[in-house]
């Protein structure tokens, strides 16, 4: 899995992380070992301008994903996953942070990043969060990925509840 990771935030962040999961949400979704993901970490004045050219919402948001060629889970276990591009995520450590802060368990800004991309990745496979049902599914398989990658990291204590608005 080719990841790319641009911090243009002028934050350090846990680089190392944020590539292990997205990784390892990509291998549990079952995605092409050879497909590609692009993300940059940006400052909060960058994210509120993409918050505002792409949604036109006002203000910084936490994270956006932008698919490339819209790859999707294999429908089946035998079905071969197709390669390609699967199009960028956009952090924002400064939303990341506070919303950690905020959360009702309370956790870091780099255990926000890491919710954010297993967030931003599913964006990018097609999942969504407007209705119900759709916001079951997704926050459900969500936990389930960052509860898998922590067990997989040797990480105790409780996962970061989704902030994700």
């Amino acid at each position: 899995m080719a990841i790319d990771v641009n911090n243009e935030s002028g934050i350090d962040i846990d680089e190392r992380a944020v590539l292990d999961v997205a990784r390892y949400a990509l291998a549990r979704m079952r995605i092409h070992p050879l497909s590609e993901l692009s993300m940059i970490v940006v400052d909060a004045d960058a994210m509120e301008q993409l918050h505002i050219q792409w949604m036109d919402l006002p203000g910084p948001t936490d994270v956006m994903s932008f698919p490339m060629d819209e790859l999707r889970p294999p429908a089946k276990d035998d079905e071969e996953p197709p390669q390609g591009l699967l199009g960028d995520i956009v952090l924002c450590p400064e939303v990341a942070k506070k919303q950690g802060e905020e959360a009702p368990t309370g956790h870091s800004m780099d255990e926000e990043l890491q919710l954010l991309t297993v967030h931003g990745v599913l964006h990018l496979l097609g999942y969504d969060h407007e209705e119900a049902d759709e916001r079951a599914e997704m926050f459900g398989l969500q936990a389930a990925i960052i509860d898998g990658w922590r067990a997989e990291q040797g990480l105790t204590g409780p996962s970061p509840a989704p902030t994700v608005r």
